[in-house]
């Protein structure tokens, strides 16, 4: 595979808005109580997982310095019915990291050809319904080397209501999207509903396919969270009331208001994006007829491990 001179980091000058965390510990800040707002954090659909079998190595550790200080947790958006675990089309990793002083979203491309355990060579986005956040983390960690231990997946199904519980969502559309999505005719930015929303991160064939696809998911969630900060305080009660129950989680709530209180309080307001596996390292291969993204598998662990670990990327 070419090494192609890859993209660099994305970086945005925003307020932090990666984990839905953020928002609690703001309703938490301005609408008083800690105890309230866990009665609320309640709402959450609790599914646990078994923290001695996620496939995290010791060699984490052993490698890179203050990795137990580097918080990563994954973030899936799965497209299934209730009830039913389905694939998870959007995977990405929330980074906290204050000995960098970083805040990171991480996109996996769907598509990526890695080794399942127990299952064999397949499509990364086919762990969760083998096997859901369990099978999921486990994939990921083994296949480039992090240590997640803690998730939240929202359904896409609800990812409507999630938005239009915050008024929509402000997404500038360009002309390739536009027929792709209801209601919109001409190239601009507009304030998307829902359903909107949904339909502009699900656009698959246009130009750019997966890699632009995640991009989007990422616009969206980004998007998301800048409408919520810019939103007064008296409503995120009933906000939070709306949009919890739509999230699976096995983190407490006392964990999730730790977490959150860390990010606001340790980082500069900057939000650094990348994906993997890195363009110049992946190509496209059909295999028995079926599209997977191939890789170099060991370069891609060393890069995504350096990235996450040791803020670097060579």
């Amino acid at each position: 595979m070419g090494k192609h001179e890859k993209k660099g980091k994305k970086k945005k000058r925003i307020w932090p808005k990666v984990l839905i965390s953020i928002l609690v510990v703001i309703a938490v800040i301005f609408s008083g109580g800690y105890f309230y707002i866990h009665n609320k954090l309640s709402k959450m659909n609790k599914v646990e997982v078994d923290k001695a079998d996620l496939g995290i190595s010791q060699d984490i550790s052993t490698n890179y310095n203050n990795t137990d200080k580097i918080k990563n947790i994954a973030l899936f958006g799965v497209d299934a019915p209730d009830g039913e675990n389905g694939r998870s089309d959007s995977i990405m990793i929330a980074t906290i990291d204050p000995v960098h002083k970083k805040l990171k979203l991480t996109s996996i491309m769907r598509d990526s050809y890695v080794n399942i355990p127990d299952r064999g060579l397949d499509k990364i986005n086919h762990a969760y319904a083998f096997g859901g956040p369990q099978l999921a983390i486990k994939t990921i960690n083994e296949n480039f080397g992090l240590n997640i231990e803690d998730y939240m997946t929202v359904n896409f199904s609800s990812l409507p209501i999630i938005i239009d519980a915050l008024g929509g969502v402000d997404i500038t559309i360009t002309d390739e999207e536009v027929s792709h999505i209801p209601g919109i005719s001409a190239a601009g930015t507009y304030t998307l509903t829902g359903d909107q929303a949904l339909a502009y991160s699900r656009i698959r064939y246009a130009e750019g396919g997966d890699y632009k696809r995640t991009e989007r998911q990422r616009t969206v969630l980004e998007g998301l969270f800048a409408k919520a900060l810019s939103m007064p305080a008296s409503s995120y009660v009933s906000i939070l009331d709306t949009v919890l129950p739509y999230v699976q989680t096995n983190m407490s709530s006392s964990t999730i208001l730790s977490i959150g209180t860390k990010a606001l309080t340790s980082f500069e307001g900057q939000l650094e994006q990348q994906r993997f596996p890195l363009d110049g390292y992946c190509e496209g291969q059909m295999i028995d007829g079926v599209y997977y993204l191939t890789f170099d598998a060991e370069t891609t662990k060393k890069q995504f491990m350096d990235y996450i670990f040791k803020d670097t990327l060579e």
